[in-house]
């Protein structure tokens, strides 16, 4: 079972997806925000599925939509495979480093990627998204974290180089342009994926395979960024968190491919679907 939205932006239909069937979510709310994950919408989705009480829906050519509408927050992981630390010349940190990124940011999964005006280093990040699904607040230990999540999706943290790491200040700036945060095509629930730490992650561009790699090589695991995070702040149904990136970004290769208009990237994520942007000037 995997969750979706369609639609154009501020149009979205909400949809659960079973079996191959997509059901119109609308019966039982309005749209798959932070409310309806907390109101335990996922279990409430899957009973009215094999209740039958859900309409069809036929998605057709519509726009795959971001697939959490209206993030509270973008919490985001740096540094968090020792591969892609190396190959950037950084540490392997002690600790997480965390970052923030605008939540206007998230876009469909198949939505043209935006080069920012005067951008010369805009670079590609295939990473693990876990979606909140409750509260996370002071957390005893990584333990109590699994019960925090809702689901999780493919996520592109898009990033421009120059901006994050030669303007000065924080790495914000060369995260959070607007299209940044290319998020989906599905959520899946926590419970459909049996091992979050097992899972193949790959994006190539312009059909070369750039990155290959896997969560099982995180730094810090999914439970431990949730319980760790939850030290420093509140993190709210429908946050999401970004849990880093594998070897094999732009930054890191020897002649720095970055991205130009016209390039195509394609994600996938064991289990959690393909996504597939086209960068375009803005």
């Amino acid at each position: 079972m995997n969750f979706a939205r369609y639609g154009a932006p501020g149009s979205e239909i909400p949809v659960v997806e079973h079996d191959g069937v997509s059901y119109d979510l609308r019966p039982i709310t309005p749209d798959i925000t932070g409310d309806f994950l907390a109101a335990r919408g996922i279990e409430l989705a899957r009973a009215a599925v094999a209740d039958g009480t859900l309409p069809v829906f036929e998605p057709g050519d519509a726009r795959v939509a971001p697939p959490i509408a209206s993030p509270g927050k973008v919490v985001c992981i740096g540094l968090n495979y020792s591969d892609h630390a190396a190959e950037t010349g950084a540490t392997v940190p002690d600790e997480p480093v965390v970052f923030m990124k605008d939540p206007a940011t998230v876009v469909g999964a198949f939505d043209d990627v935006l080069i920012p005006r005067s951008s010369s280093k805009t670079d590609w990040e295939v990473e693990l998204a876990v979606v909140i699904g409750a509260t996370a607040r002071y957390l005893d230990s990584p333990d109590d974290a699994a019960s925090c999540i809702a689901g999780y999706a493919i996520s592109n943290d898009v990033s421009e180089r120059e901006f994050q790491l030669e303007r000065g200040g924080q790495w914000d700036k060369g995260k959070s342009c607007e299209t940044f945060n290319p998020l989906g095509p599905v959520l899946v629930p926590a419970g459909e994926i049996a091992d979050p730490q097992a899972l193949s992650m790959r994006l190539s561009v312009n059909g070369v395979v750039r990155q290959n790699g896997s969560t099982a090589t995180m730094v810090f695991g999914v439970n431990y960024l949730v319980w760790y995070l939850s030290q420093f702040m509140v993190l709210n149904p429908g946050d999401v968190i970004n849990t880093g990136t594998p070897a094999g970004v732009a930054l890191g290769l020897a002649d720095h491919p970055y991205l130009r208009p016209g390039d195509v990237m394609e994600l996938e994520i064991a289990g959690l679907g393909i996504a597939r942007q086209t960068l375009v000037q803005a």
